[in-house]
């Protein structure tokens, strides 16, 4: 029975959601929380809502940060959600003592208002990407340009490699909204929120697993 995708759980995101949404799109997904599961799944999913320092002492924890460095340098598929995409890079201004897993270099900063105007932040609600179609990413398949998708996050991340960004969309300055690679895809914004379209990159994500 290891042929499932595993949606880590270390105490911090909404498990059941993301591992709902797996399921109505045909993937056989469960919660998983060991490091015997990490290694065992076929593929995983790290999704995650609060602060970065403390995410990272979790996973800590619970034996579970070393297992999932292991799994992103294998090559098993990998999914990163909110932020979970955050903790791929090596730190963050939330929590500049903790170190991130480092598997992207990089760091996470906070939204900053632009010059002569607020910017509310968390940035919170339906979003627009806009898709980097060089990169060729199968995990965007079926998403067009301007789709929206649902966000709820006050920092986001600067990839050292831009070459690595997915999409971007805009708040008060254009970020980086996903990254991806050949069995690598993390997004900033929440699929198993964003109605069909955020079913479609779950999908494809399934898909990329099987």
């Amino acid at each position: 029975m290891n042929r499932y995708i595993g949606v880590i759980d270390y105490g911090m995101g909404n498990l059941r959601s993301v591992e709902k949404a797996l399921l109505s799109v045909g993937a056989r997904a469960r919660v998983i929380s060991t490091a015997r599961e990490v290694r065992q799944a076929k593929a995983l999913v790290l999704p995650g809502v609060g602060a970065f320092g403390q995410a990272v002492d979790r996973l800590k924890e619970k034996g579970l940060f070393r297992p999932i460095q292991e799994a992103l340098q294998s090559e098993k598929p990998f999914l990163g959600i909110c932020l979970g995409l955050q903790l791929l890079f090596e730190k963050s201004e939330e929590s500049p003592r903790s170190r991130g897993l480092g598997f992207l270099k990089g760091s996470v900063v906070r939204f900053n208002s632009p010059r002569g105007r607020s910017l509310k932040v968390p940035h919170m609600g339906w979003n627009t990407i806009t898709t980097n179609r060089s990169l060729k990413t199968p995990f965007l398949s079926g998403i067009a340009d301007g789709e929206f998708f649902y966000f709820v996050h006050s920092f986001f991340p600067l990839p050292a490699d831009a070459s690595a960004t997915a999409a971007t969309t805009h708040y008060g300055r254009s970020f980086c909204a996903a990254v991806a690679g050949p069995r690598l895809f993390a997004c900033q914004f929440h699929p198993e929120k964003s109605g069909k379209k955020g079913l479609q990159i779950l999908s494809n994500f399934s898909r990329r697993a099987a």
